[in-house]
């Protein structure tokens, strides 16, 4: 059953290491990251010790120009190295070799090209219901959730999926998620959700073939546990399926809200998406979010919503914050594989 709908030949090194990224960091261009720089980075702070073939991709793409002229006649949220190396394994293409993949890519980049256009980076990751957790149990009960760049509404259906926090077990469903969660108690209960609705631009069904696809592509290579995560996530999905609108974040918002069920405790959420909205929309959205009644949880990147007088971050790699209405609470993991509270 589909989801409910409402629509108003270069060679490149094989075996490279974080540290080599700093060799190909060119400036920063009128404030903003250069392209070759926004590999170089996700190949150091995103890929390091947790994709050898992404982080070998990303620096390969980082220091072949001709590859990144390419992709600079995209527009700039369409350059993004997930983006990318998803489309091409979305044509069957190679992403564990820089030179087979820089040669496919190459050769058949009109096609490459237009995958990246007309798609998005919707990974659905199911295991950022791990950062959820703690905050959405501790709400008054009951919810009705509401996901801003939902994809296909997996994260929707959290209350049904077990959780391993360290050593603690929460749950029997299926998929299990496990966080390391450092700096707080594990939560005890799941919420209690009566309500469930996402918004998107291009809402996605995991019944749908192709989606289904470009769902497992945005997954890394090595990443067979976030693949057995989605495949048991979408069957929940599947058998229940959530409203999904299509339609943008800011114009459609209100309405969608009004719909919760006035008994509920209306939760509007996100995770790492508004890097894909530009300044102007983001705040307005914000100002929006903030005007509604409920609660609001974000997991985004820093330097995207930003905060005062943040702790420093674990370590170098990339680290999401999570906040609730505004008020920043944990360093996360992208993956949702940790989370240290402030």
């Amino acid at each position: 059953m589909p989801g409910r709908r409402q629509c108003p030949e270069k060679e490149a090194p094989q075996n490279v290491s974080a540290a080599e990224a700093e060799n190909v960091t060119p400036a920063r261009h009128h404030g903003a990251m250069s392209t070759a720089t926004i590999y170089a980075e996700f190949a150091a702070r995103e890929c390091h010790d947790v994709s050898p073939a992404y982080e070998s991709l990303s620096i390969a793409v980082a220091r072949d120009r001709e590859m990144i002229a390419r992709l600079e006649t995209l527009p700039p949220a369409k350059r993004q190295p997930n983006l990318l190396f998803a489309a091409v394994r979305f044509l069957d293409g190679p992403v564990t070799d820089p030179g087979a993949f820089l040669g496919f890519a190459t050769e058949r980049w009109p096609e490459v090209a237009a995958e990246m256009l007309v798609r998005a980076t919707q990974t659905n990751e199911v295991g950022r219901c791990a950062l959820l957790l703690p905050v959405l149990a501790e709400l008054p009960q009951p919810l009705a959730l509401l996901e801003v760049g939902a994809s296909a509404g997996l994260n929707l259906f959290l209350d049904r999926y077990s959780y391993q926090y360290s050593d603690e077990r929460l749950g029997t469903g299926e998929p299990l998620l496990e966080c390391t969660l450092t700096g707080r108690e594990a939560p005890t209960r799941r919420p209690e959700v009566v309500w469930r609705a996402g918004l998107d631009l291009h809402p996605r069904d995991v019944t749908d073939p192709a989606d289904r696809r470009w769902l497992e592509s945005l997954i890394w290579p090595e990443h067979d546990h976030r693949r057995e995560r989605l495949t048991a996530a979408a069957r929940v999905a599947a058998a229940d399926p959530p409203l999904l609108l299509a339609g943008d974040l800011v114009d459609d918002l209100p309405a969608l809200a009004a719909q919760a069920p006035g008994h509920a405790t209306l939760v509007v959420f996100h995770t790492s998406v508004l890097y894909q909205v530009p300044d102007r929309p983001r705040k307005t959205f914000v100002d929006l979010v903030r005007s509604l009644p409920g609660h609001w949880v974000a997991v985004e990147k820093p330097d995207i919503l930003p905060y005062d007088d943040l702790p420093n971050p674990p370590d170098e790699t990339l680290h999401n914050v999570l906040a609730l209405d505004g008020r920043p609470l944990a360093w996360c993991r992208p993956h949702g594989q940790g989370m240290v509270w402030f």
